[in-house]
């Protein structure tokens, strides 16, 4: 009967044995997590920063975004989006629909702000900053359209 004994392993044995394999789960999601939050750190830091543009540069990519839309039959498009903490106030005044909400714009969302003022508003150009998405309840990233319809 020592047959039987080797076919159905100890009980000790298997929960041994699934304990490590939950352990080898948990550290490859904390590995996955860490990347992931590095990742997004470095994408909020290069986000908060001038992008490197020329204006000439900004001004071609904003027409060639606004023609496609246009083509497509559309009166806005959403151009950027970004998250809620390239804000000073984490899009509290977005959200809020704030008098001198765009003074807490910083980076590249501040950029797009200012080409709107300087090149698009003076030929009919709308834009409109808002919370796009509320992960847990809280205000999250924010999308920046640019609108030309009535």
């Amino acid at each position: 009967m020592a047959g039987l004994d080797d076919l159905i392993p100890n009980a000790a044995q298997i929960r041994k044995e699934a304990a490590l394999k939950e352990a080898q789960k948990a550290e490859e999601y904390a590995r996955v997590a860490a990347a992931a939050e590095a990742e997004k750190h470095a994408l909020i830091d290069r986000l908060s920063k001038p992008s490197g543009k020329t204006e000439e540069e900004k001004v071609k990519l904003a027409s060639t975004i606004i023609a496609r839309a246009v083509r497509n039959g559309l009166t806005e498009v959403q151009v950027y989006r970004f998250p809620n903490t390239l804000c000073t106030d984490k899009g509290r005044a977005i959200n809020q629909m704030e008098k001198g909400w765009e003074n807490t714009l910083t980076g590249i969302p501040k950029e797009i702000f200012q080409l709107w003022t300087d090149h698009l508003k003076p030929r009919g150009y709308r834009i409109a900053y808002q919370i796009i998405d509320f992960p847990g309840g809280v205000p999250g990233d924010v999308g920046v359209t640019i609108s030309w319809g009535d």
